[in-house]
């Protein structure tokens, strides 16, 4: 295709803000049309590049690359191969969903929402296409802003205070991350992504910038212990601002672990492989833990969101096709399904104006629809035969199996505590004796889930079942970037601990 195609689905989401400031402030019904419509379109382009990306090749595709800054080697750089293309679907795919959710939620200011969440969008896809790093840079960080706008100012009570401990959090493994791009093009002469991944950096040197690029990622997805700014992010932000957190603001820092740390210091992984397989297993196990004393139900969701990322720096750090492959098709699953969770919890605030666990009881009877698609994101979220996440943890225990024993039978935990937290929440909220929130003396009526909820919840089921019950579009592509543009050779080995 002659179109710059890449260009074209990372600017459109940001050229709707010109479409919205045509739209007068107090026109809510206008602005949410156009909202929706720029991200569906959005949606589409990026079925356009699905359906002409070839399958059978692991390289770049519809790169395009353009002198940026004249004379310094930083170019305008942007590239798609089988780990991006499908993070670039999951976000033009959650977006719209977002959208029709705050349909009837947002109050005040639905312009200016519209506007931050269309900037996102554009920011989020131009990070998974930059194959410059300085052009990277741009985009990663500039998320933080419209996310900052989000949780601010359509946020929960404590929306201040989250959002700038969010933003602070971030903000400083962002600057290091800069640090190491400063000093890898003083060494290299450029920031071509596609050319630094042939440069050979020195042991020393690359340690340094592994530490650096991975305080930057461990922050983002958040590894333990750099996850304290999630929990209270999640729970001030409103409900479309929460998927978007855990749907795919969470993955930029596991593909750039991926994509950068691995494609770039290969030999600093391997050395640092030991340390980031213990905090995988911590976070796995203490984060379940965590979950399973929480009384707000969407900590709960955010905590099991850490441990689910455990599983997924385990599988990167493995270091193996299968760990690798596992980690990406598992930060795609978790992608759909914590999202629709996040979604459900929306659905019963909206409704009872309350997270409080314990204030519910035998919602089955009142939201009988509801309940049967809650059940099926719980199951989901455990990784049940025939869902996406079975394939992704299966392949992600492979892979760590061959590494070490030691770690995949630890991180094993994980898979008895997830049942208990996630099963308890469910058994609590629907089961049981009727009980809902009152207010004012009485209760009010409730409504079971309307046409639009069913809609985005079906559509994530969907895409939950094929990915489970036929994973092969999926993981064939996977595999084969992975194997040729991230494991590029078989002479880098992790080191592990335990017994082989």
């Amino acid at each position: 295709m002659n179109l710059p195609l890449l260009s074209l689905i990372t600017f459109l989401p940001a050229s709707g803000i010109f479409f919205l400031s045509l739209v007068h402030k107090n026109d809510e019904n206008n602005a949410k049309i156009v909202g929706f419509w720029v991200s569906f379109v959005t949606f589409l382009l990026s079925l356009i590049l699905w359906f002409n990306f070839d399958v059978y090749n692991a390289e770049y595709q519809f790169v395009e690359k353009h002198e940026w800054i004249r004379g310094y080697h930083v170019f305008y750089q942007l590239g798609v191969d089988g780990v991006s293309l499908y993070f670039v679907l999951l976000t033009t795919f959650l977006v719209p969903l977002c959208v029709l959710c705050s349909w009837k939620n947002i109050k005040s200011n639905l312009r200016e929402y519209m506007i931050a969440f269309l900037l996102l969008e554009t920011l989020i896809i131009g990070s998974f296409l930059a194959l410059d790093l300085v052009l990277f840079y741009v985009f990663f960080e500039g998320t933080l802003i419209p996310l900052f706008l989000i949780i601010g100012i359509w946020g929960g009570d404590q929306r201040i205070y989250a959002s700038f401990k969010f933003f602070l959090y971030t903000l400083l493994g962002s600057i290091l991350m800069l640090f190491a791009i400063v000093k890898l093009y003083s060494e290299c002469g450029t920031t071509d992504f596609l050319v630094l991944v042939d440069e050979k950096v020195p042991f020393s040197l690359q340690l340094w910038l592994w530490a650096a690029f991975s305080f930057c990622f461990a922050i983002k997805m958040p590894m333990w212990p750099f996850h304290t700014w999630l929990p209270d992010a999640h729970v001030q932000a409103p409900t479309a601002g929460s998927v978007i957190l855990a749907g795919i603001i969470l993955k930029m820092g596991g593909y750039g672990f991926i994509r950068f740390c691995l494609g770039l210091f290969p030999q600093a992984c391997s050395f640092f492989a030991p340390l980031v397989m213990s905090l995988s297993v911590i976070a796995i196990v203490a984060m379940s833990l965590v979950a399973l004393v929480q009384t707000d139900m969407k900590k709960l969701v955010a905590y099991a969101s850490v441990a689910h990322m455990g599983f997924v720096t385990l599988g990167i750090f493995s270091m193996n096709l299968q760990g690798v492959s596992g980690a990406v098709l598992q930060m795609l699953s978790h992608g759909l399904i914590s999202s629709a969770l996040f979604l459900g919890v929306g659905m019963l605030y909206d409704r009872f104006h309350t997270r409080e666990i314990s204030l519910y009881s035998g919602l089955s009877q009142a939201v009988p629809v509801l309940s049967m698609l809650w059940m099926f994101f719980i199951f989901a979220s455990l990784g049940v035969p025939g869902t996406s996440a079975f394939m992704g943890e299966f392949l992600v225990l492979l892979g760590a199996f061959q590494a070490s024993p030691f770690f995949t039978t630890c991180a094993a935990l994980g898979l008895v505590l997830g049942p208990a937290y996630a099963l308890g929440l469910y058994k609590k909220i629907f089961t049981g004796k009727l009980t809902m929130p009152v207010y004012g003396g009485e209760a009010k009526p409730v409504q079971d889930a309307n046409y639009a909820e069913r809609l985005i919840l079906v559509s994530l089921m969907v895409l939950v079942l094929w990915m489970g019950i036929y994973p092969k579009p999926f993981a064939n592509v996977i595999n084969r970037s992975v194997r040729t543009k991230i494991l590029r050779t078989e002479a880098v080995q992790p080191l592990v601990l335990g017994p082989r």
